[in-house]
């Protein structure tokens, strides 16, 4: 957590489903993420690419990436990042891929998103506790 560098990405992005296989194949190479659920395909599109697909953009959100190496094993880090973010009323929907963590947050708040998240990892730092 020390040395998570919390970084703020440039963009908004937005949380998308469809039950639509084809309409899925043709954002998934635009998108950030993907996932696919029981209910549908899951993707995190940038505003042109979901309004392209024809997508909500009600939910814009930022993307805090987490700049250290995760372990796929790791324990704590996202739990400790959505319980920092959680304790300010930030909502955070947290994406772990192979190398980093990323922290979806709303966009208004990303701003206040990123202070909390420096703050965690200072916080750390200081008291020599880094997992």
């Amino acid at each position: 957590i020390a040395q998570m560098s919390p970084q703020l990405g440039e963009g908004l992005w937005f949380f998308c489903s469809t039950a639509d296989p084809e309409l899925a194949a043709q954002a998934a190479p635009l998108a950030r993420a993907t996932f696919c659920e029981p209910e549908g395909h899951s993707l995190v599109l940038d505003e042109a690419a979901a309004q392209r697909f024809g997508f909500a953009t009600d939910i814009p959100m930022r993307c805090i990436t987490l700049h250290v190496l995760s372990s796929l094993e790791g324990v704590g880090l996202t739990a400790a990042v959505a319980s920092a973010l959680a304790e300010v009323q930030i909502p955070c929907n947290m994406v772990s891929a192979y190398h980093h963590d990323h922290a979806f947050v709303p966009a208004d708040m990303a701003e206040a998103a990123l202070a909390c998240l420096q703050n965690l990892s200072l916080t750390f730092q200081t008291s020599n506790r880094s997992p």
